[in-house]
């Protein structure tokens, strides 16, 4: 792919990147408000439920465009893939992502694992979404002219 510059694609990928980390906020504090009525055996409110599923199919449609723009862009420039860690953060934030996405339809008292799976994929996700933003930082100053 010969183009004239990929600065337009970076740009778009830094407001994904800077989107889907505020998504993950969101969904920590309501993720966390959730397990303490659930906990304390209250009742949450309607509406949260909702907005923590729809901030999570938020965050999971920015990595994929995330993980879109990583290949077009680095195939575009390079012609290969794999010239950086990144690529296996990037895949692992990818995964986790969408274990966790798939193990919240999971939750329900019939399956006390679910819970514990979406809980411990969104704490190692913490790591990966620093990983991921650590080496894209160095994938970023390749590109910048």
């Amino acid at each position: 792919m010969d183009l004239p510059s990929f600065l337009w694609l970076w740009k778009i990928a830094a407001w994904s990147m800077g989107l889907a980390i505020f998504a993950y906020l969101l969904q920590a504090i309501s993720g966390i408000w959730m397990y303490n009525k659930r906990t304390q055996g209250q009742r949450r409110a309607s509406w949260l439920r909702q907005f923590h599923y729809g901030i999570g199919g938020v965050m999971v449609g920015l990595v994929l465009l995330l993980l879109l723009i990583g290949i077009v862009g680095t195939l575009g420039h390079y012609g290969s893939l794999g010239h950086s860690p990144h690529l296996v953060a990037g895949l692992s934030v990818v995964a986790l992502v969408l274990v966790s996405a798939w193990s919240a339809t999971q939750i329900s008292p019939s399956k006390p694992w679910a819970l514990s799976l979406h809980m411990t994929t969104n704490i190692i996700l913490f790591l990966g979404f620093a990983c991921v933003s650590l080496t894209g930082w160095t994938v970023v100053q390749k590109y910048l002219p």
